[in-house]
């Protein structure tokens, strides 16, 4: 079995795969349904863009249980610190998805326009809310969070829901919230022809700007902003037991930036986001519309591996108590846990690649008006 120590640098990748898939492949779905009431006008447009997803929307929805299923074995301490000082923005996002399963469902059950577009607007909150509140959930994990322990190691969240909607975290859901769009777009773009495509090419083009501006601007906030990061100044035994108390944390004006500052190479993530997202405006416009969909792919992984590289080895820093904070060698599940959970992945994660692989080479190809009236029985 890998030592312990390298089993947690393994999960801290692992967990960063998860998130980025869960962006990738549930995000298109997500930006599908944020675009659905704009770019479908009328019944059989907005069928078209839902028929787009339909058959794939559950099984990326996976990744999301997934990835949370993986935060609560590999990082339990994260996990339960998160889902209590996030409890009512993490409801938000419950609430929203519900949405989804039932609207994709029953939205064509019943040929009535009330009950047809009452069930769009349903899927756009489904699909527009949960990038909005993830993205605000990491402006604050940058700014830290706060959150202490007791002697007990019991977490106490000293924080309200609405200190949550603080400027930089809104801008952050920003970014968020337009990258899932620009997936969403590039990948109905590709899926779709004539008018719906056309709308789906401008609301891309202009969401890679927003998201390229707004990445932007949030670097810079962190960088001249007067915003502090977090740098552990005392010794490190990655192969200690966790104690997320036995260490000594200082915030410092360059905590973020750390790591860019002594691995040059990690700036190659927030060059990736910028210009594989510049590259998917410019590919939408050319009808490129498959480069398009994996260069909006790549500017979710740059911007993602962006504030993962910044923040490591921190996962959860406290504002409160920053001695606390949780990082990737203190709030860790066991060694056998995370071993077992290694080889599980190893074995698993291939197949379920090549399933979803498949399925979406079975169902690829346009989806087209003349297709839905033809196929009026299609449960979408």
């Amino acid at each position: 079995m890998l030592d312990y120590s390298t089993l947690k640098l393994i999960w801290w990748l692992l967990v960063g795969v998860l998130l980025v898939g869960f962006a990738v492949m549930d995000g298109h779905d997500m930006g599908v349904g944020t675009l659905l009431p704009f770019v479908g006008k009328g019944d059989d447009e907005r069928r078209v863009v839902i028929n787009t997803v339909g058959p794939h929307w559950d099984g990326n929805q996976v990744w999301f249980i997934t990835g949370g299923g993986a935060i609560f074995a590999a990082w339990p301490l994260v996990y339960a610190t998160a889902f209590s000082g996030f409890y009512w923005a993490m409801l938000a996002v419950l609430w929203a998805l519900f949405f989804r399963p039932v609207g994709f469902d029953y939205r064509s059950k019943i040929h009535n326009s009330l009950w047809r577009s009452t069930w769009d607007w349903g899927l756009f909150v489904g699909g527009a809310v949960p990038p909005l509140i993830f993205g605000v959930a990491f402006g604050n994990l940058l700014q830290g969070v706060p959150f202490e322990f007791d002697n007990f190691l019991v977490s106490h969240y000293t924080g309200n829901f609405w200190q949550l909607l603080n400027p930089f975290a809104l801008l952050a859901g920003v970014v968020s919230s337009s990258m899932i769009t620009l997936h969403g777009a590039t990948y109905l773009a590709h899926r779709t022809e004539g008018a719906i495509q056309s709308r789906a090419v401008r609301a891309a083009m202009g969401a890679s700007l927003l998201m390229v501006v707004t990445f932007v601007l949030a670097g810079l906030w962190l960088r001249h902003g007067g915003m502090q990061g977090y740098v552990i100044t005392s010794a490190i035994d990655p192969s200690a037991l966790p104690d997320p108390l036995a260490k000594t944390v200082v915030r410092s004006a360059d905590g973020w930036w750390r790591n860019y500052s002594t691995y040059p190479m990690l700036w190659l993530l927030p060059t990736m986001g910028i210009v594989a997202a510049l590259l998917a405006f410019m590919l939408t416009a050319l009808r490129f519309t498959l480069s398009a969909f994996i260069a909006s792919s790549m500017a979710i992984t740059g911007v993602i591996g962006t504030a993962g590289a910044a923040m490591f080895p921190f996962l959860m820093p406290s504002s409160t108590q920053p001695q606390a904070s949780l990082t990737v060698w203190d709030s860790v599940s066991s060694h056998l846990t995370l071993g077992l959970m290694f080889w599980a992945t190893v074995i698993f994660m291939p197949l379920i690649v090549v399933y979803t692989s498949w399925a979406y080479r079975v169902m690829r190809g346009k989806v087209t008006v003349a297709h839905i009236r033809a196929n009026d029985h299609t449960a979408y």
